[in-house]
């Protein structure tokens, strides 16, 4: 059997971060999943959905991630039931994710500082772009005019 789920969407909120009884770190929180077509007005529409993150992962997925963070979950689709406090049986079902990746880029203000936020970090191996003009590739991300004779296939 297979029960695998890949999702890539934005978080609504902080991801919240609790601890159980025994130590072990949860965090909870839910993902924005924006859908492939559109409905009848021409809008598209998400659907939100309620994940869960065990142990380390869930700690680095709390200090990294914040509202409207795009993120990436590999997880698994779970269902549980629990009965409220009327007595009425509440059926769940969410993601349980094992790995996530961080997709968005760093805010402007963390980009080009050191771990703890200080001065702009000095990257030694930086090397400057290749100024060498008979470098095909050497030309600013403009389309490249190759033609099919040129290839050696």
């Amino acid at each position: 059997m297979i029960n695998r789920t890949v999702l890539v969407g934005r978080l609504t909120n902080g991801p919240e971060l609790k601890y159980t009884g025994s130590g072990v770190a949860v965090a909870t929180f839910t993902v924005a999943v924006n859908r492939q077509f559109t409905n009848s007005q021409g809008e598209r529409e998400a659907d939100f959905i309620r994940c869960q993150m065990w142990r380390k992962a869930a700690e680095n997925f709390c200090n990294f991630t914040h509202k409207g963070s795009l993120v990436g979950i590999d997880g698994r689709i779970q269902t549980r039931s629990y009965e409220n406090t009327e007595g009425t049986r509440i059926y769940v079902t969410e993601v349980v994710a094992d790995r996530f990746s961080l997709l968005g880029s760093k805010p402007k203000s963390e980009a080009g500082t050191d771990e703890q936020g200080g001065q702009p970090s000095q990257n030694n191996n930086y090397q400057k772009p290749n100024s060498n003009p008979n470098d095909p590739f050497a030309n600013g991300g403009q389309s490249i005019d190759i033609n099919d004779d040129d290839l050696p296939f």
